[in-house]
């Protein structure tokens, strides 16, 4: 492709309204360009790695035996009320009306639509285990879209649902599909880490998300040293408080005043005791019940557990009101002791004999108050964030902290969606079961969002081989001398025949803006013909990750950038 002839709108200033790295060069590299919030026109050069990113994910998926399908963006509302997602879902999902006034919505997963598919065409165990799978675009009405193709409204998603007959060929499938992830990601020269996950707005019974490492991502991750546990921040299990026998029970409980103290740190200061020392009564408003969770004062409570400890649809915090009509106190005084609502506790609160509590009174703590003998507690479980000081939960060594940035999230479903819907076959012995699930989304648009959040530096963009627009640029600097002219073409040409995608920067401009836009652009390898280099027969050659250039025989030239392509693509077999 000659510059020229192609649409590169390069700018340097970084735009005011773009917060992260890959947002910021997308927009500078000429790759994408803003309709309106969260929604994003991709321009040649985006589209260009968006695609490759596409045919990597459907060679993987092809494959592992996945059948490719394209299903509408327009779904209609029955079938997420036949599921009980209509309402679940929330405002993500944009709804609309027909000229008719059927409601229907823009899909932002397609659950609901696959599983109807399938409930009218397979009937029999003898058509599973089947996986079909599209890459379509999605939309999800986001609140607060943000980081560009990192978090937007509408996007480009690959999704595939696998179909099974029983847990064993469920899990089969589901393992097929970690398997198909992990060629995939390192296909596309990525970084990357498989992770326990929550399951989410999705459902199901187990998940993993694939991350991709870097210091810019949104998500923590929590891995071992020792073992290969991970997960994310939400899903990281605590182990409960080793056991040494009861606690020793404390002296009575004793009200004290605390005028104005409200926070962890401003009643312990008063008190004179630890953060350890305290419990935090926390009010959650959980599918319309109020239910107070309890965590120590030096922990935070991990919201997705308490989600799934309690099996309820929706939980948020309580607001003031409610918090006052629960405990009788406004926010900063509850407790435990004397509360009529529903109590969970974390494992770490059970084990403590002598803590502070809110007394349910303004300006009023409870001193000396025991768990079991003070108050009772209905569900007690892992309900806090991990921390580095908590050991591994699976082998008991030390954890570490890191940063990356979901690009894939694969779930056992079960039948959540088969039971509500009613997909279901015959078995070999004519009794009918319901279809057991798997469902399994890559953002493809993220991806390569993802990318150069981890490959990058102060010039611009530095694409892996698989995924970067073009393979090499090759760069005249002298546009009117014409042996820097004709080397360049002969180059090009020979590259091209070659089967590289390759970008002739033909413009008739300053070297310095050529070579910006270069690095800017990010390709692998670069190819440089100057004036000098020509009249001793050289060029210089440059991976865009190496600092310096390396001087080669014209003649040569073409074979260099060749190889250096082809070690680009073979670091990630």
């Amino acid at each position: 492709m000659r510059f020229t002839q192609y649409f590169i709108p390069t700018f340097k200033e970084i735009p005011a309204d773009a917060e992260v790295v890959s947002h910021q060069l997308m927009l500078r590299a000429g790759m994408i360009r803003k309709l309106t919030s969260g929604v994003y026109t991709y321009l040649p050069l985006g589209l260009r790695a968006v695609r490759k990113v596409e045919r990597i994910v459907r060679e993987e998926m092809d494959r592992s035996g996945a059948i490719e399908v394209l299903m509408p963006t327009v779904q209609p509302a029955e079938l997420w009320q036949e599921s009980g997602r209509w309402e679940y879902y929330g405002r993500e999902l944009l709804r609309l009306k027909d000229r008719h006034g059927r409601e229907g919505c823009l899909g932002p997963t397609h659950e609901e639509v696959i599983t109807d598919l399938v409930r009218r065409e397979i009937h029999s165990y003898r058509q599973m285990p089947v996986n079909f799978y599209q890459i379509q675009t999605k939309f999800r009405d986001e609140i607060r879209p943000r980081f560009g193709l990192m978090r937007g409204r509408e996007f480009i998603m690959k999704d595939a649902y696998s179909f099974d007959c029983d847990e064993a060929g469920a899990n089969r499938s589901y393992e097929i599909m970690r398997e198909t992830y992990q060629r995939i990601f390192a296909r596309c020269g990525l970084r990357f880490r498989a992770v326990e996950a929550d399951t989410g707005t999705i459902g199901g019974s187990y998940s993993h998300e694939f991350m991709v490492l870097a210091d810019t991502g949104e998500d923590v991750i929590v891995s071992c040293n020792q073992c290969d546990y991970a997960a994310n921040l939400e899903r990281a299990e605590v182990l409960p408080p080793a056991e040494g026998g009861p606690p020793a029970v404390a002296a009575a409980v004793e009200a004290v005043a605390t005028p104005g103290r409200r926070t962890v740190e401003e009643v312990t200061a008063f008190l004179g005791v630890r953060p350890d020392q305290l419990i935090k009564t926390l009010i959650f408003l959980a599918d319309g019940e109020a239910v107070a969770a309890l965590v120590r004062g030096d922990h935070e409570l991990n919201e997705a557990k308490l989600k799934r400890f309690l099996g309820a649809q929706q939980v948020e915090l309580a607001g003031a009101a409610l918090v006052e009509e629960a405990t009788g106190a406004p926010i900063g005084f509850a407790g435990p002791v004397g509360l009529k609502a529903r109590i969970v506790a974390d494992h770490a609160v059970m084990a403590m004999a002598d803590a502070v509590t809110g007394g349910n009174q303004v300006d009023l703590h409870l001193q000396h108050v025991h768990p079991s003998r003070d108050f009772k507690a209905a569900g007690v479980g892992d309900l806090r964030v991990i921390t580095p000081e908590d050991p591994c939960p699976r082998c008991g060594g030390e954890i570490q902290f890191s940063r990356g940035i979901e690009v894939g999230h694969i779930f056992k479903l079960g039948t959540k969606y088969s039971r509500a819907m009613k997909a279901l076959f015959l078995d070999e012995n004519g009794q009918e079961l319901p279809i057991i699930m798997g469902c399994y989304g890559i953002g493809v648009g993220r991806t390569v969002a993802a990318a150069i959040e981890q490959n990058h530096d102060a010039d611009g963009i530095i694409f892996p081989v698989p995924i970067a627009p073009f393979d090499v640029t090759v760069l005249p600097l002298q546009m009117h001398d014409n042996d820097v002219v004709a080397a360049a073409e002969k180059i090009y040409a020979e590259l091209q025949a070659a089967g590289l995608d390759v970008l002739l920067d033909d413009r008739d401009e300053r070297a310095g803006v050529k070579f910006k836009d270069a690095d800017l652009i990010g390709s692998p390898v670069r190819v440089t013909i100057g004036a000098r280099g020509i009249r001793n027969g050289e060029v210089e050659v440059r991976l865009r990750s190496a600092a310096e250039s390396t001087a080669v025989r014209l003649t040569e030239a073409v074979g260099v950038a060749r190889r250096k392509v082809a070690e680009g693509y073979d670091s990630v077999k």
